[in-house]
């Protein structure tokens, strides 16, 4: 299955995930997330923030892997200049049955803010349809790192329900 589209003057390719792709994407979504991690420790301060996340880009390069190594995942990569720039990882029958979920997207920083998320997130649920899916679900945080992935799923059609999460380190 393949997408194309505009990227200013380059067109990018949506295909199937491939093992080969693996290190650029991981490499990508540590750079693309470096700004959420920072906000994430400001807004949660050095106590809470490292203990959940020690070694932040350990783990979430190896959040990354797992996700696009699972074979109950759908993982497809945006492609340009042959080389993979954004993934987004789908996940069907997600909470409930015929719901697709987007569990994770990322695009490289050198290629943000040229459509290339809201291309992803399309096809994404353009995807979910084709496989019987009725409702499409994401979610991200509301810490201002996340502003520009709560932007983006609002511009592309999703309703935003809030939800609270509490923090607090127990001495």
């Amino acid at each position: 299955m393949t997408g194309a589209g505009p990227m200013n003057d380059q067109v990018i390719e949506i295909r199937e995930f491939a093992a080969d792709d693996l290190d650029a994407v991981v490499a990508f979504s540590l750079r693309a997330w470096e700004p959420v991690f920072t906000s994430l420790h400001e807004v949660l301060g050095d106590e809470v923030f490292l203990r959940l996340h020690p070694d932040w880009q350990a783990s979430q390069a190896e959040a990354v892997r797992s996700i696009c190594e699972n074979d109950e995942r759908d993982v497809f990569v945006a492609v340009a200049e042959s080389r993979p720039v954004g993934f987004v990882a789908v996940a069907l029958d997600a909470f409930h049955d015929r719901m697709g979920a987007i569990e994770i997207i990322g695009v490289d920083p050198a290629h943000q803010r040229h459509g290339i998320g809201a291309q992803l997130t399309e096809f994404a649920v353009t995807y979910m349809k084709r496989r019987g899916m009725d409702i499409a679900v994401v979610e991200t945080g509301g810490d201002p790192g996340h502003a520009p992935a709560r932007a983006l799923y609002a511009e592309t059609g999703f309703t935003v329900l809030r939800v609270a999460r509490y923090f607090r380190l127990l001495n």
